[in-house]
C-alpha cells in the first residue's frame, strides 16, 4: 500500500502554485477590497436583493478566463468537454491544497469558484444530454450560458423523492407547476434544471424527471433571494406556474431524473469534504503560529495546555479525515460512486464538522481580533457552516452510513 500522492498530483500542485503567483495574486492585489475586511460589503449588491455585485462577478470571471487559458480550469472535466479527466483523487487533492492556502482569488469559498473549476452538472450533461443540450457544457464553463440546479423545495430538501413540483404531459409537451428554494445562481442562468415528479408515488426514486427550462419561459419567475449567513446571496426562490416545455427539455430519460441529481450530489460531496479539510488545516496552522507568537502573562500562549490540547486534537482529527477523503476519492476513480455513498457521506459530515470547530477555535485563540473581519476565520466559518446542511444535512449523511451499517435501505445496503 502506498499512501503518498501520485507524482502527477504533486507536479500539478507545483504548477498551480506557479500560476497563482504569476497570474492570480497580482489580480487579487489589484482588487484587495474583495478579500480584506471589506469583502462582504464590496461583494454584495445590497440594493439588488443582496445578489453578488457585478464587479465581484466580473473579477471571478476574469480569474476563470485566465485559468482556462492556462489549461487549469477544465482539468477534472471529461475530455469531451475540453478537460483532461484528471479524476476524483486529483480533484480532491487540489481542493484540499488550495483551501489550505486561506482566502484568495485562487479558490474562493463563497461562490465555489476556483482556478480548477467545480462544474458538477457538466459530467451529467456530457453523459446523458442530447446534442442540443450539450451547448450548455461550454456555456456553464465560460459563464455565457449558465444552467442552474433546482431540486430543493420549501417543504422538501433531503427528502428529494417527496417533491411536490409536478409535471403533467400535454401532447408532446409538459406543464410544470411548483416552487423551488435555494435555486442557486438562477439569477444569472440562461436555463434552470428543474426536477419534478412525472409519475409514481411520493417517496419512490423512479418517476422524477429533470427538465431544462429556459429562465425566460412564461410562468418561470424568481420570487426573491434568500439572504444568508454568508453574503452575498445567490440562492433564489423560484415559482413555476403552468410552465410549458417540450419533450426535448428532458435531460436523460423520463422518470429517471434522480440519477442526474445523485450524480451531481456525489460530485459535490467529495469536493466539499476536501475543501473543508483544507480550510480546517489552514485554521489550525494559523492558530498554532499565533499561539507561538502571542505572549500572555509573560509567557507564550502556546505554553498553555488549554491551547495545546484542543489544537492537538484538531490536528490529529484533520490528519485522519484528510487521508480518508483522499482514500475515498481514490476509490471513486475505480468504482461507481453510487456503490460507496456511505463512504462519501463519512467524508462529508466529518470534514464539514471539523472545519467549523477548527474555525471557531482559531477565533478563540486569536481573541478579539479573531472575531473581527480583519481575520479570515469568521468568513471560513460562515461559508462552511452551510455544508452541514446542504448536499444532504449532517443527519442525512449519518442516516446513509447507518443504512449501510445496519443493512437498511434496500439495494446497496450491506
Amino acid at each position: 500500500m502506498d499512501f503518498t500522492l501520485p507524482q502527477a498530483v504533486a507536479d500539478k500542485l507545483a504548477e498551480l502554485d506557479a500560476f497563482i503567483e504569476a497570474e492570480i495574486k497580482p489580480l487579487e492585489r489589484e482588487n484587495i477590497r474583495f478579500f480584506d475586511h471589506r469583502r462582504e460589503y464590496y461583494r454584495t449588491d445590497w440594493e439588488n436583493d443582496g445578489a453578488p455585485s457585478k464587479e465581484w462577478r466580473a473579477l471571478l470571471s476574469e480569474m476563470e478566463r485566465r485559468a482556462d487559458k492556462a489549461g487549469h480550469l477544465r482539468l477534472c472535466l471529461p475530455e469531451s468537454c475540453g478537460g483532461k479527466a484528471a479524476g476524483n483523487l486529483m480533484n480532491a487533492a487540489i481542493r484540499e491544497y488550495l483551501a489550505a492556502k486561506g482566502l484568495g482569488l485562487h479558490n474562493d469559498l463563497q461562490d465555489e469558484n476556483s482556478i480548477v473549476g467545480n462544474f458538477p452538472i457538466v459530467p451529467a450533461i456530457a453523459e446523458y444530454g442530447t446534442e442540443a443540450q450539450k451547448v450548455y457544457i461550454e456555456g456553464i464553463i465560460t459563464g455565457e450560458r449558465h444552467l442552474s440546479f433546482a431540486l430543493t423545495e420549501p417543504r422538501h430538501g433531503s427528502d428529494a423523492t417527496w417533491l411536490e413540483t409536478r409535471a403533467v404531459r400535454d401532447g408532446d409537451h409538459w406543464i410544470i407547476n411548483g416552487r423551488k428554494r435555494w435555486n442557486s445562481q438562477v439569477g444569472r442562468a440562461e436555463a434552470n434544471l428543474v426536477f419534478a415528479r412525472t409519475s409514481g408515488k411520493d417517496g419512490e426514486a423512479r418517476g422524477i424527471t429533470a427538465f431544462i427550462v429556459p429562465t425566460d419561459t412564461p410562468g418561470h419567475r424568481i420570487v426573491m433571494n434568500h439572504w444568508t449567513f454568508n453574503m452575498p446571496t445567490d440562492h433564489s426562490e423560484v415559482e413555476l406556474k403552468d410552465v410549458r416545455v417540450p419533450d426535448s427539455a428532458i435531460l436523460h430519460k423520463e422518470g429517471e431524473g434522480l440519477r442526474i441529481a445523485m450524480m451531481f450530489i456525489h460530485e459535490n460531496r467529495i469536493r466539499q469534504a476536501a475543501g473543508s479539510v483544507g480550510a480546517a488545516r489552514y485554521c489550525i496552522r494559523e492558530a498554532v503560529q499565533y499561539a507561538k507568537d502571542r505572549v500572555l502573562f509573560g509567557e507564550s500562549l502556546a505554553s498553555r495546555q488549554a491551547i495545546q490540547f484542543p489544537l492537538a486534537e484538531l490536528h490529529a482529527e484533520c490528519e485522519v479525515v484528510r487521508n480518508y477523503v483522499f482514500r475515498t476519492a481514490w476509490k471513486m476513480d475505480r468504482q461507481d460512486p453510487a456503490t460507496m455513498s456511505d463512504e462519501v457521506s463519512i467524508c462529508n459530515y466529518m470534514a464539514n464538522n471539523l472545519v467549523c470547530r477548527a474555525a471557531d477555535f482559531a477565533m478563540q485563540v486569536h481573541g478579539g481580533i479573531g472575531y473581527s473581519r480583519h481575520m479570515p476565520f469568521e468568513h471560513i466559518y460562515r461559508h462552511h457552516r452551510r455544508y452541514k446542511i446542504t448536499e444532504g444535512s449532517e443527519e442525512v449523511q449519518k442516516r446513509r452510513i447507518a443504512q449501510k451499517l445496519f443493512g437498511f435501505g434496500g439495494r446497496g445496503a450491506a
